[in-house]
């Protein structure tokens, strides 16, 4: 399906659908938590404002948790953070003029390199509040910190293979 078909929030519907799945089938091991959440997020429209961002962020999160997660709530708690940090990292990372001038995140106009690392901070946030609040402090501190480099690792593979159908190159 072409991106001008179907639009950012069908895209962005096939995606939590394929979040689904991952989450309920794709179990390499206890190492590795898949999430290409933080990358809905980042490339939500930059029309959105931080509370709507929030907003879509409890809610895909809440989803996720409700139909393929079964734990209530974590992935809305580490999801909601990234929303409410959004702003900030792509300020950080793409300029200031990137919400002066109301531009959407693109690979095309913003370079593999600046998309890469957007996703790299919005997937750290995540998955350290994830792992955090999914450990519950019954595992021991190094293996959290691999499991948060190892998930990272894949998790940015994921975001990025996602990351050229969230963005607007399509809508250039």
């Amino acid at each position: 399906m072409r991106q001008r078909s179907v639009g950012f929030f069908g895209i962005y519907l096939i995606l939590l659908l394929a979040q689904m799945v991952i989450t309920n089938y794709f179990h390499l091991t206890y190492y590795v938590t898949l999430s290409l959440l933080p990358a809905l997020i980042l490339f939500l429209p930059s029309g959105i404002g931080a509370v709507g961002a929030m907003l879509i962020a409890a809610l895909t999160g809440l989803t996720v948790d409700s139909l393929a997660e079964g734990l209530p709530g974590l992935n809305m708690l580490a999801l909601v953070p990234v929303a409410f940090a959004r702003r900030t990292i792509l300020s950080l990372v793409c300029g200031s003029e990137f919400y002066a001038n109301s531009e959407n995140l693109s690979m095309k106009r913003h370079g593999n390199g600046k998309v890469v690392t957007v996703l790299l901070i919005g997937e750290a946030l995540f998955l350290a509040i994830y792992i955090w609040a999914d450990s519950a402090g019954t595992t021991p501190f190094w293996f959290n910190v691999l499991r948060f480099v190892c998930s990272l690792a894949a998790g940015l593979l994921l975001c990025l293979l996602s990351a050229d159908l969230l963005s607007d190159n399509g809508r250039d």
